[in-house]
């Protein structure tokens, strides 16, 4: 192997080692309208991998759990084990459009949106979220030490 080849591969290997150890960022969505809150952990896929496996292999999202999807406007839920709830918003994060608890084996889209949330079935209704609200994302808060769970210590 070349040189030129050998930096090319150390570079890519570098590349791919942090991007699998960039952490994951986790935001709370917050209906500023409405004065509610959607998810406290709402996932980001922002890049094709994350946007292509979606929500695909997990048995569920848990209360405050979820995943925006941007640049996103259509979604299917082929192979989903779970309904969820679908907010569609457009650039400014104004809701344009929503569906809830939609089920397996079907296609969803709006062509105004430029992202959708996909949370668990019934927050929508919980939250009281209607088309024209705007959502606000911010950080999500770390647990605190009360929350973690307790080391294993090694025997």
């Amino acid at each position: 192997m070349n040189p030129l080849s050998r930096l090319r591969s150390a570079l890519r290997n570098r590349r791919a080692a942090l991007r699998d150890f960039a952490p994951e960022i986790r935001l709370r969505v917050s209906n500023i309208t409405r004065n509610t809150v959607l998810a406290t952990r709402m996932e980001v896929a922002d890049t094709s991998e994350k946007r292509n496996i979606g929500l695909l292999g997990r048995k569920g999202l848990g209360s405050g759990e979820g995943l925006w999807i941007i640049p996103c406007e259509s979604v299917h839920t082929f192979f989903m084990k779970f309904p969820i709830d679908l907010v569609y918003l457009d650039r400014n994060k104004e809701i344009k459009k929503l569906r809830d608890a939609v089920p397996a084996w079907r296609l969803s889209a709006c062509l105004s949106a430029h992202s959708i949330l996909e949370l668990p079935a019934g927050t929508i209704r919980s939250s009281q979220s209607q088309l024209g609200d705007i959502l606000e994302f911010s950080p999500s808060e770390k647990p605190s030490s009360e929350d973690a769970l307790p080391l294993q210590s090694q025997a």
